[in-house]
């Protein structure tokens, strides 16, 4: 073996100023598909910086989800989790508290923290109870006139009900939003139906009284039960308003809250 060949055999790799070693270019080629597929996990990218950020699953910086900035976040259920975020101790303080109609605080309260729990929550366990308690008490003052009636369960209450209650704490609050985007004043969706859907908590404890079989007793406890509601809502959109001269807005929130009372006093416990 020669003197040439013996150096040629040397390994180098360890050797100063010595030339690293060329990545093959299917190993460059791997790594960058790797890349690729790992930036398509966020869908759709970011175009032009945070103004064109299209909707995020990822949490934000706060941990909480990202804001959606376009229609595509309405449809995911991602998009809806951190309003069901709330415990039995803030659900039940957020009940007692509508039951205080002067108080107007309501916003201040759920301000950090807005759910729509209640909005499920109280609006069907309102329907079941006046659609159950209105069919009993029909039947207690038609047996309290003819001792002859027999039970039977009408079915049409539920539908009535289900759809009385679930159009009014849909509409009426996305009402209010626009019209008050309108006339300049800023609010929060998400707010207004978590205060709306809190005031119709009143009329589930309220049903239970209207099964008494006396008519005059019932037309008090409702004007009371819808006046205490209506005051609750009414103070509240005037706390949340503030600053701003829409009194008409208030005075309808209340007459509202009002025909509301009346409509269930006089089509399930007649």
């Amino acid at each position: 073996m020669s003197m040439d060949e013996s150096y040629a055999s040397l390994p180098t790799s360890h050797l100063l100023g010595s030339v690293p070693a060329v990545v093959p270019e299917e190993k460059n080629t791997t790594a960058n598909r790797d890349s690729t597929e790992a930036n398509l996990q966020i869908f759709p990218p970011a175009n032009g910086g945070d103004r064109g950020r299209g909707y995020q699953t990822l949490e934000g910086p706060s941990g909480g989800p990202q804001s959606t900035s376009n229609w595509q976040g309405v449809f995911s259920i991602s998009s809806y989790v951190q309003y069901f975020n709330v415990d039995t101790d803030i659900v039940l303080n957020r009940l007692m508290s509508s039951l205080y109609p002067l108080s107007g605080d309501f916003f201040s309260k759920i301000d950090a923290n807005p759910d729509l729990y209640g909005l499920i929550w109280v609006s069907t366990t309102l329907v079941f109870v006046i659609a159950a308690l209105g069919n009993c008490a029909t039947y207690l003052m038609q047996k309290r006139s003819d001792s002859s009636t027999s039970w039977s369960f009408d079915v049409s209450y539920v539908n009535v009900a289900a759809c009385a209650v679930y159009g009014y704490i849909l509409v009426v609050p996305l009402a209010f939003y626009f019209l008050l985007q309108y006339l300049g004043s800023n609010s929060s969706l998400v707010r207004l139906w978590c205060m709306w859907s809190y005031s119709l908590f009143i009329f589930i404890l309220t049903a239970f009284l209207l099964v008494i079989p006396v008519e005059f007793l019932r037309w008090t406890i409702i004007i009371l039960a819808g006046t205490a509601s209506a005051g609750f809502v009414a103070m509240n959109i005037k706390t949340h308003i503030e600053g701003a001269d829409l009194k008409v807005v208030v005075i309808a929130s209340f007459f509202l809250q009002i025909a509301l009372a009346l409509f269930i006093k006089i089509w399930f416990f007649p």
